[in-house]
């Protein structure tokens, strides 16, 4: 028989958070009280403070509770310590030795992707993709094969309006990157990653270079981190789909190796 806690409401926080993340969407206030036997007025109180931190996020349209950028912190948090970049460098530097490509490994955090692993192939040309380095999530592969794996209410909390979607480039030229970011192309974007299996970025970080990038996926289905590999944007499509191939073998291999899978 559990001991009771001696800390109630540090427990039946923790519940409602380890409750949340094991959900595939948002719920009501009232399903988490009743499935965690807490009392509803509790569970009110509880997720009130939590949204005020950022731990949950309140839809009032659909009267359910989601995880908030903070929960997504403290994922990012536990793999700046280290498991993730432990077990996925050897895969990331293997796939760099077969393809002759710079790759990397990569975190969500909040809106942006955190580079946890970088290996850089001789005779590449240098990228912006360090270890520690910040990127818009929606412009880069490693972001785009994360966020297409987030439920839509999760994804409009991270992007609610066109003021979260940053730029790189303010003035692009021409082509279908020169379009303005709205949460509507966004979408169409991640219809695709999620067609295919896995996210392409072509210019959008560096200009003439592309990446390729699949998601790591945990034993709940969430993105706990991407692989991608970047080459030059007129290597061709026999390149490309090697690296396809590479990631994606990779990004499953790291999957299994977490306790999760694609």
């Amino acid at each position: 028989m559990a001991t009771p806690s001696k800390v109630p409401a540090a427990d039946q926080t923790l519940a409602i958070l380890s409750h949340l993340a094991a959900q595939r969407g948002p719920v009501p206030a009232a399903t988490i009280a009743q499935a965690l036997g807490i009392p509803r007025s509790t569970a009110y109180h509880l997720l009130a403070v939590m949204a005020e931190r950022g731990f949950v996020v309140h839809l009032p349209e659909e009267r359910r509770y989601g995880l908030g950028i903070a929960a997504f912190e403290l994922s990012s948090g536990f793999s700046r310590q280290q498991p993730l970049a432990r077990l996925g460098r050897p895969l990331v530097a293997s796939a760099v030795d077969r393809l002759g490509e710079s790759g990397h490994l990569a975190v969500l955090h909040g809106r942006d992707v955190l580079y946890l692993v970088e290996e850089r192939a001789p005779r590449r040309p240098s990228l912006v993709t360090d270890v520690g380095v910040r990127l818009p999530a929606h412009l880069t592969a490693t972001g785009r094969a994360m966020l297409a794996q987030l439920p839509p209410a999760q994804l409009r909390a991270l992007y609610p309006d066109r003021a979260a979607f940053a730029s790189r480039h303010p003035s692009p030229a021409t082509g279908p990157d020169a379009a303005e970011w709205t949460y509507g192309r966004l979408k169409r974007v991640l219809a695709e990653v999620r067609l295919r299996g896995w996210a392409a970025e072509d210019g959008e970080v560096t200009p003439g270079l592309a990446s390729a990038g699949a998601p790591v996926l945990d034993h709940l289905g969430w993105p706990a981190a991407a692989i991608a590999v970047t080459y030059p944007d007129d290597a061709g499509a026999a390149l490309r789909d090697r690296v396809v191939a590479e990631v994606l073998e990779a990004a499953s291999t790291l999957a299994r190796r977490i306790g999760g899978g694609r």
